[in-house]
């Protein structure tokens, strides 16, 4: 089992009078590859500037490999940051901007130039090496970074929306270059991204902050799947939120009364709920099934919706929907499973769910 490689304890950050974040307390393992997401202004940035040396915490105490490291300077820590614009040097070719972090270290030129190579080869980029920067592509000048930030062989590193700049196909093969040379060298990754594709497809495990705190800590499944609370819900999308009162409680499964009909869910493990407490049922878009005519209702749950748009998402069609009540809704099916079903603008269908498909959440 992997060991904590940093420790957050307390971690706190104040502007003035604004908390950028609140008493954080993470372990941030070995090896692993952690991302942290929120919507700009949640603190994720700060958190990373805070591990970098940039930004000195408020409160609390950042720990590398046991020992505290508030104290120390950027230059004296071993936990570089590869920033969003990258912030390579234009003077300097390749292999120079790769070789800049070791001698500024005092290696010697031989041996720095040795280990740059070594990097550029490992990164595909050897034939790149002595090519001005201005000469490169999005993805090579990436590249570069990220091998200027490893030649040095650091325990960690800081990635600051890395990809942010690229486009939709370059953006994809830098996350299996990334994911896959995390894998290989075994270092720590520390992630920044807005993107929820970006993080549930290259992270072990997933960071989700709001107003400088931490909401969910977990893996992509867990996250996707089990939101701990309405905001973590609404932050990664496709989910279907109806807020209602607690009606009856069954075991694990609630009834919850709404002014869209009642519906039953899975509380979640641990939870303890009181009759008529102010919950939402959170049933993600794909979960949602249609009744063709003739056909008895699609699970335990039922929605009579108006088909109010649609749009194509790779190999998947969102459909938008509303109820009589003025509910919006949106279910998330295969293009195989379009047909034959009535889907034009205007058209009224039964959607449903069984009540294993979806969730009891706290409101805040």
């Amino acid at each position: 089992m992997s060991r904590p490689l940093v420790e957050l304890d307390g971690v706190s950050k104040r502007f003035d009078d604004f908390v950028a974040v609140q008493s954080m307390d993470l372990n941030i393992m070995e090896g692993e590859f952690l991302a942290i997401m929120g919507s700009s202004g949640c603190g994720k940035t700060t958190t990373l500037r805070m591990l970098a040396g940039l930004d000195q915490p408020t409160g609390g105490e950042i720990r590398l490999n046991g020992e505290p490291i508030n104290a120390l300077r950027t230059w004296e820590r071993d936990t570089p940051l590869v920033w969003q614009n990258l912030a390579l040097f234009p003077f300097l070719n390749v292999v120079e901007n790769v070789e800049f972090g070791l001698r500024m270290r005092g290696v010697g030129k031989a041996e720095r130039r040795r280990r740059a190579l070594n990097w550029l080869g490992k990164l595909e980029l050897g034939e790149f090496a002595h090519r001005n920067i201005a000469q490169l592509s999005g993805g090579q000048r990436q590249r570069v970074a990220l091998a200027r930030s490893l030649v040095t062989e650091p325990p960690i590193l800081l990635l600051d929306e890395p990809l942010s700049a690229l486009d939709a196909n370059l953006k994809v093969h830098m996350q299996s270059v990334l994911t896959a040379l995390q894998k290989e060298i075994g270092i720590t990754f520390v992630y920044v991204t807005h993107s929820h594709s970006e993080a549930f497809a290259m992270a072990d495990r997933v960071v989700i902050m709001s107003k400088g705190k931490v909401e969910q800590v977990g893996s992509p499944q867990e996250i996707y799947t089990t939101p701990c609370n309405r905001f973590v819900a609404e932050f990664i999308g496709g989910k279907n939120i109806i807020e209602g009162h607690v009606a009856e409680i069954s075991g694990t499964q609630v009834r919850v009364d709404s002014p869209h009909g009642r519906f039953t869910a899975q509380a979640a493990p641990g939870r303890t709920l009181s009759g008529n407490e102010a919950v939402a049922v959170c049933v993600g878009a794909e979960h949602l099934r249609f009744a063709r005519a003739g056909d008895a209702h699609p699970g335990d749950n039922q929605l009579r919706c108006r088909v109010v748009g649609e749009e194509f998402v790779g190999a998947f069609i969102t459909l938008y929907l509303r109820t009589e009540t003025g509910l919006d809704v949106q279910a998330q099916i295969p293009h195989s499973e379009r047909a034959g079903l009535p889907l034009e603008d205007g058209v009224w269908l039964h959607v449903g769910w069984p009540a294993e498909a979806s969730r009891i959440l706290r409101q805040t």
